[in-house]
């Protein structure tokens, strides 16, 4: 039920702290994990609760936003019905219904996060990891993403995201980490 920033400068570590949390890269050592369950013991299990957008990962751009949204909602194991539902309601959500029918490799730059960001929310995770969701996104665009996850943790929701501008993350987390060379120098609340 909160938000949670990892902030640094850029290669600092913070992509590959999240992309290990989230199991797509194996750590070298140590343990992760997610609401008990130890992400690279019970991969499937932990990616259940996860709702991932990560930053330069390519998304399936030959299909269009809605057709991406329902992907990723029946990939995680929803029925059709609650999808199609579902996905409308976010595409909504993120002023995104007009442009549903066109495909995502054709979408702006602000407009592929937002489907990015709408298919890691299909499946109602309880951990959203936003990695730099608000570059590339205009001013409107991110008031209106922050307004939907700011309801999303207000609903008992937490979201990790990670920038390189403290300005944000002392806006909107409630908690920080510092992270500079691999290391973590402060964590805590923003106060």
């Amino acid at each position: 039920g909160s938000f949670f920033g990892l902030v640094g400068p850029n290669g600092a570590g913070k992509t590959t702290t999240l992309s290990m949390a989230t199991g797509l890269l194996r750590p070298d050592a140590g343990e992760i994990r997610l609401h008990g369950i130890d992400v690279w013991r019970n991969l499937v299990e932990a990616k259940k609760l996860v709702g991932v957008l990560n930053d330069g990962v390519r998304l399936f751009d030959r299909l269009t936003g809605l057709q991406l949204v329902t992907y990723a909602g029946l990939l995680n194991g929803m029925d059709r019905d609650t999808v199609v539902s579902r996905a409308g309601d976010l595409l909504s959500m993120l002023d995104l219904q007009d442009a549903g029918g066109t495909l995502v490799v054709d979408y702006s730059a602000g407009m592929t996060k937002k489907i990015a960001l709408a298919a890691a929310m299909i499946h109602s995770p309880r951990l959203l990891v936003l990695d730099e969701p608000f570059e590339s996104v205009d001013p409107v665009s991110s008031a209106t993403v922050t307004d939907i996850l700011k309801n999303y943790v207000a609903q008992g929701g937490t979201v990790l995201l990670s920038s390189h501008s403290m300005e944000l993350v002392e806006r909107i987390c409630d908690y920080v980490a510092v992270i500079v060379d691999g290391e973590v120098l402060a964590d805590g609340t923003i106060q």
